[in-house]
């Protein structure tokens, strides 16, 4: 039972290849370059895209980078700012003692 089943699997898988490579053999040399330029475009767009999605990501980089330096620079200036406004309110208890 185990071998007539194994040699119908291999007679259908023969089978099944007999028939792909007949099917192929359809193929014309104008379909088969109609399939190769457009195999060539799909090419040259995932390349556009590729290189898009290069550019974005050094514009984010860079975007990011700005925001750091622009967190930076705010947070130095609050920190001037609260020091200014404890010395202001140091200087207004001080007269307002006298």
């Amino acid at each position: 039972m185990h071998k007539s089943l194994s040699l119908v699997m291999r007679a259908a898988l023969v089978a099944g290849v007999v028939g792909f490579m007949a099917g192929c053999s359809n193929v014309t040399p104008e379909q088969l370059s109609a399939v190769e330029s457009k195999a060539s475009e799909a090419m040259s767009k995932a390349g556009m895209a590729s290189a898009n999605a290069d550019k974005a990501l050094k514009m984010a980089t860079d975007a990011a980078a700005a925001a750091q330096a622009a967190q930076s620079a705010a947070d130095a200036a609050m920190a001037c700012c609260n020091d200014n406004k404890t010395r202001l309110d140091s200087l207004f208890e001080k007269a307002m003692r006298k």
